[in-house]
């Protein structure tokens, strides 16, 4: 049986507040977005900035600061990339390594505080579900993926068999 729309709502509530606060986090605070930085930089071997802020979807602009300031701190190596002059390549050194390493387990403390009086099976629960959720959102966007080519397709046809028409007129 489906969940009514109630609890639905409920939920999704209950996310928004949650990621909203965690997105605030990590915008506010410094080791936060040091850390989701690092995380997109040792996702690559080497990344243009471009791609940083693609993936953690803020703008270029920001990112090109936050990279020079981990830059002067030791924690990535910036040079200039070699297909495109224009372009530089963002590389983890090692510093980097251990500061994500330290702000990864940080993370994990405070989180373990937030979840300090839930029972271990809850925690479980909760992470399992979150994963469930993940791979429901991920096979409806994949549904709806496919659905969009024929539709775009359909669309062209017709725009073409308009253009064919007029010129027959």
């Amino acid at each position: 049986m489906a969940p009514s729309k109630d609890d639905v709502r409920a939920m999704v509530v209950a996310l928004f507040t949650l990621t909203a606060g965690l997105e605030r986090a990590r915008r506010q605070r410094k080791g936060a977005s040091t850390l989701s930085l690092l995380q997109v930089v040792a996702e690559h071997r080497e990344i243009r900035p471009k791609e940083i802020a693609g993936q953690l979807q803020v703008h270029a602009s920001l990112v090109t600061r936050q990279v020079r300031e981990v830059e002067a701190a030791g924690l990535v190596r910036v040079e200039e990339d070699p297909a495109d002059r224009r372009s530089w390549l963002v590389t983890l050194t090692p510093a980097g390594l251990e500061e994500m390493s330290r702000l990864q387990e940080f993370g994990l403390e405070r989180f373990a505080l937030f979840t300090a009086d839930w029972e271990p099976g809850d925690v479980r629960q909760f992470a399992a579900l979150l994963e469930k959720l993940k791979n429901s959102i991920d096979t409806v966007a994949e549904r709806e993926r496919r659905m969009v080519v024929p539709r775009r397709a359909r669309q062209r046809d017709r725009l073409m068999d308009r253009q064919v028409k007029q010129r027959r007129a």
